[in-house]
């Protein structure tokens, strides 16, 4: 397709629906076949593991890595399968992360203590795999597993500086998904039409980033304590919400509202319970989320234009396109 036939089609679907680049559009099939073949690469990856493991977790994680480029020669590089792609670069870095780590032969990842410069060293060479496959294949969510690879080379390094640090486990994470989601911004600046494979690069960092982000400002409130949340931290926690709607709106991503969905269900049910719908807290919270979450669907574009013509004429330069 000529470029000019490709700008016609992309004008036409703007016309008679939401603009392209509103979408996020990135490819996880081609056809029904990429479900086959991730399904039979799975069953001989964890045969390989499990026969591998059987005499040592380093043989096991090697095996892994090394049947992963393998089949990523034929099915990514030759016949460009999307899903196989996807699963097959995360057991080739996950492989040679687990190599090396396993080296240590410890027992229990949460008690390992006195080896961060160990794991500095693990999680630069699982980094290391990641731009070699980059290089070779350009799987777009090789960029994000590189950067989270390369963000925890950073934090294992501080922790072995600094050992006082373990206790601040969750503000770390928050930083290393601020450190993620700003390459995510930096990928989405380059590409402001979502016209690229930059585009679907920046997808994947900022589905990275949004837990990393997430999972710590939420469990600051509470969220995840046995006792539960009280109806201030829970009111807390719908306000984060709607900050993070606002956002996902600007860059015009949809990750962090998935991401925090788990969190403001469960506090929006605990501000219903407070109000005295105990029995229906849930049913209504889904409902009224549910509905917000379409309506928001449906006026996304129209939404994140009245926000973003309100932005600097600077920042708007670097957003994606309205």
């Amino acid at each position: 397709m000529s470029a000019e036939a490709a700008q016609g089609l992309r004008d036409f679907v703007s016309r008679n629906g939401a603009p392209v680049v509103d979408e996020e559009h990135f490819r996880l099939l081609t056809g029904f076949n990429d479900i086959f073949v991730s399904i039979a690469a799975t069953l001989i990856l964890a045969a390989l593991a499990w026969l591998g493991g059987m005499q040592s977790n380093t043989l096991g994680a090697v095996l892994v890595a090394s049947a992963s480029w393998g089949f990523a020669e034929y099915f990514t590089r030759r016949r460009r399968m999307a899903l196989p792609s996807i699963l097959l670069l995360q057991t080739f870095v996950l492989g040679v992360f687990v190599a090396a780590v396993s080296l240590l032969d410890v027992s229990d990842v949460f008690e390992w203590e006195g080896e961060e410069l160990w794991f500095a060293a693990s999680a630069a060479l699982a980094a290391a795999a990641a731009y070699a496959h980059w290089v070779r294949f350009k799987v777009p969510i090789t960029v994000a597993a590189g950067t989270v690879a390369a963000t925890g080379t950073v934090l294992f390094l501080l922790l072995a500086v600094v050992p006082d640090l373990r206790n601040w486990g969750l503000p770390l994470a928050f930083v290393g998904g601020l450190v993620v989601f700003a390459q995510a911004l930096r990928w989405d600046a380059r590409d402001r039409e979502r016209t690229t494979r930059r585009s679907d690069v920046a997808f994947w960092l900022h589905l990275s980033a949004a837990p990393l982000i997430v999972h710590p400002i939420f469990s600051a409130l509470g969220l995840l304590e046995s006792g539960g949340a009280s109806l201030t931290h829970a009111g807390f926690a719908v306000g984060i919400y709607l900050v993070l709607a606002v956002v996902a709106l600007v860059v015009d991503r949809r990750a962090l509202l998935i991401s925090a969905l788990i969190y403001v269900l469960y506090a929006m049910s605990t501000l219903f319970e407070g109000a005295g719908a105990v029995s229906e807290s849930f049913a209504l919270t889904a409902l009224v989320l549910g509905s917000a979450l379409l309506l928001l669907s449906a006026a996304w574009h129209r939404v994140r234009a009245l926000l973003v013509r309100r932005l600097p004429l600077s920042l708007q330069a670097r957003l994606p396109v309205i």
